[in-house]
């Protein structure tokens, strides 16, 4: 009996595939095979729909909430899409230069590039931070070198005090170059350099600042989409030379803060030209107003064009950047410049 039953639905099936669809007058309508497949497709596009919504509700929950830092009114972060082109110097002299623009605000320094802290070399700044807690305030540099016999993770990652940035030139500043050795290298895979990140967000005592300038790493990777994700970002400064090579990785740098809705206040085009010392002709080095003719096709703002200078890089070496060693200079007043664009594009963008 069982054997029959299912011969004779097997034929039954046979039958009903190959006939055509069939359709009645009046508002009874019985679908055929085509039909069932636009029903099917129809079907398919619902819960394709419903799949992405899901999809993205979920990267919504699994995002973090981001908190600003404490005591920063607004930060501002300067990046480059590759290395080379003077992101650090122009960090350097955009906080000096938001300063010197206006002695009444209040301007921190925050080095982000954890492997390649160049903050200390430039601004003249050497030892290490000490804990807040009066109590039991404890230099980093002896706790770390009992903390380094067993791990490189050192002390401050252990403890909840806040750290005391290191001043200069009015700067509070803090880098991962005061907690290391000059020549020593830090060797770390990407989830102890995230908890060092995140250290360095939010256990330095920031005081109160009107503007935190973050120099960022090269690139656009895993520190980038920390700091966009868990803090809020008032806007980028992309640094790029006009060479084609740095252009095609600014405007990456560009289009990844846009991606993270990190308003892009503008570029600055660095060694833009050079003058003979002696006879005070131009040469474009690195060609001319390729800068520009980004920031037109991206739709952003030339903050400003920063001269390839010898001073420039003298007074950087030296830790004396250039707005407060030669600040009657055309190159400091250049990045003067670009401290007063900066200032209104993040007026521009709050309204």
């Amino acid at each position: 009996m069982a054997q029959f039953s299912y011969s004779r639905m097997s034929h039954l099936l046979r039958v009903s595939g190959h006939k055509l669809p069939v359709s009645r007058t009046g508002t009874e309508v019985k679908p055929g095979p085509a039909c069932c497949v636009q029903l099917a497709r129809c079907q398919r596009s619902v819960d394709s729909k419903k799949l992405q919504e899901r999809q993205r509700q979920q990267m919504a929950k699994g995002l973090p909430k981001q908190k600003p830092i404490a005591g920063v009114k607004q930060v501002i972060v300067v990046a480059s899409g590759k290395g080379g082109v003077g992101k650090s110097t122009t960090a350097v002299n955009l906080a000096l230069g938001l300063l010197a623009n206006d002695p009444l605000k209040s301007v921190g320094l925050l080095d982000a590039d954890v492997y390649g802290p160049s903050i200390p070399k430039l601004m003249n700044l050497k030892g290490n931070p000490e804990l807040s807690d009066s109590e039991a305030v404890v230099s980093l540099s002896r706790s770390a070198r009992l903390h380094r016999l067993c791990s490189d993770f050192y002390v401050f990652f252990l403890t909840d005090n806040l750290m005391i940035p290191l001043v200069n030139y009015g700067v509070p500043c803090m880098s991962m170059g005061f907690l290391v050795d000059d020549v020593s290298p830090i060797v770390w895979r990407g989830l102890m350099v995230m908890s060092a990140l995140e250290k360095l967000l939010r256990q330095v005592d920031w005081g109160s600042l009107d503007y935190l300038v973050v120099d960022m790493p090269p690139g656009t990777g895993d520190v980038h989409l920390s700091i966009s994700q868990n803090i809020p970002v008032a806007g980028a400064v992309i640094v790029t030379t006009p060479q084609d090579i740095a252009l095609l990785d600014a405007r990456r740098g560009a289009e990844m803060f846009k991606r993270v809705n990190v308003p892009v206040l503008g570029l600055v085009q660095n060694m833009s030209v050079f003058q003979c010392p002696n006879c005070d002709h131009q040469t474009h080095i690195f060609g001319s107003d390729g800068a520009r003719q980004l920031a037109d096709a991206l739709g952003v703002r030339l903050l400003g064009d920063v001269p390839l200078h010898l001073n420039i890089r003298e007074m950087s070496d030296r830790g004396k950047p250039v707005v407060v060693s030669s600040p009657d200079s055309p190159e400091a007043e250049a990045y003067r410049k670009v401290a007063s664009a900066v200032v209104q594009r993040l007026e521009e963008v709050e309204t």
